[in-house]
């Protein structure tokens, strides 16, 4: 679940987590996007995706895919945690809801 505060009440697609200090945020897809307004918040660049089965990471300030680094686990969220979620609580027009 994206660690924002009342996130679990709102639309959420994917998981990224920062490099730096570990906060788990929204992507830019969601409608929140906590993941890029963590990065602005506290100049910390680099995510990498906390989904099951995928290992990037990206840089904000370039703009682009990098080479990460191995980050300490957990690395994705419970298999068993759904996207989009929250589970049982996604509007049946989410696809109109994709940034």
């Amino acid at each position: 679940m994206c660690g924002m505060p009342g996130v679990a009440e709102r639309l959420v697609f994917h998981l990224r987590r920062c490099a730096e200090c570990g906060h788990i945020g929204c992507c830019d897809s969601s409608p929140s996007q906590h993941a890029s307004r963590h990065a602005a918040a506290t100049g910390h660049p680099i995510i990498a995706s906390f989904e099951p089965g995928e290992d990037w990471f990206y840089d904000y300030e370039k703009q682009a895919a990098i080479e990460g680094v191995k980050l300490l686990p957990p690395h994705a969220h419970p298999v068993s945690q759904p996207v989009p979620g929250p589970s049982g609580r996604v509007p049946a027009d989410w696809e109109s809801l994709l940034r």
